[in-house]
């Protein structure tokens, strides 16, 4: 038998992390990074600087990439970790697509205000989709949302409440509570979990054309969960596996991506 006082440890071992992880759960789910390190002119694109508020008064800021005779306009929402100019492999391919993009830094990432929250990323989605409506004379229905790894769960989110164009999903997860129990399957992460953003519920009352992109060698976002979500799907979908890590994928697959992303938007998109 266990020793009482090796026991009262274990237990005591076992409640200190489960108060950990409810308590310090935000530095699990965001990894902002404030510093702008490269630009869109340096890579030879102009570029438009954006600057919008959320309804809550945070003001944001992002990139309007224009491409002439842009073929469509992307909205895309990057993932937990970094800020937009870590991001500017996106801005050449779609460039190179013939695409329009806004990219954006949620609240707390980049030069963007405010602290990062589950609701503050929605409220900025919003933000991000109006700059487009309004400056940009785009109605969502001419729109391609991009969502990659949590910005999947964003762009997924805004996309159940106004339809866009298509709706692409790249390394996503079908929600936070998922990914906690895969993580740590000794602690109940569902009853701890502060975080939701549950991809999977909303992708079900979407109904624009999808466009699911993963890898079975994600190490961070099994493959499973880019399968169940375009189980879930109830619109016209296409599944693409692709190759790479799940920082990498996107890079070592970008020419395969493209050329599959060309035949999605010929057959679904008008």
């Amino acid at each position: 038998m266990l020793n009482l006082s090796i026991l009262g440890m274990l237990v005591g071992g076992y409640l200190v992390f489960s108060a950990g992880l409810y308590f310090f759960q935000s530095h699990l789910v965001y990894f902002p990074d404030r510093a702008i390190v490269t630009t869109p002119d340096k890579e030879g694109l102009r570029y438009q600087a954006a600057s919008f508020e959320a309804w809550d008064g945070v003001k944001l800021s992002g990139w309007f990439v224009p491409t002439d005779e842009a073929k469509g306009v992307v909205l895309f929402f990057h993932g937990n970790g970094g800020n937009i100019s870590h991001r500017i492999h996106y801005v050449r391919f779609f460039h190179r697509m013939g695409l329009s993009v806004l990219l954006f830094d949620y609240r707390g990432y980049g030069e963007s205000g405010g602290r990062p929250s589950e609701q503050g990323t929605y409220y900025d989605a919003e933000a991000a989709l109006r700059y487009l409506v309004f400056s940009h004379r785009l109605p969502p229905s001419k729109i391609i949302f991009f969502g990659e790894s949590l910005g999947g769960a964003v762009a997924t989110w805004l996309a159940q409440r106004h339809k866009p164009m298509a709706l692409i999903l790249q390394s996503s997860f079908t929600s936070i509570p998922d990914m906690a129990s895969e993580s740590y399957p000794y602690f109940p992460v569902r009853w701890l979990a502060r975080f939701d953003y549950n991809t999977i519920e909303y992708l079900q009352k979407v109904h624009a054309p999808l466009l699911v992109i993963h890898s079975r060698e994600d190490e961070m976002v099994p493959f499973s969960h880019g399968r169940r979500l375009f189980d879930a799907a109830v619109g016209p979908k296409t599944f693409l596996e692709i190759s790479g890590s799940h920082n990498e994928g996107f890079l070592i697959s970008e020419k395969e991506i493209g050329s599959n992303l060309t035949t999605f938007l010929a057959e679904y998109v008008r």
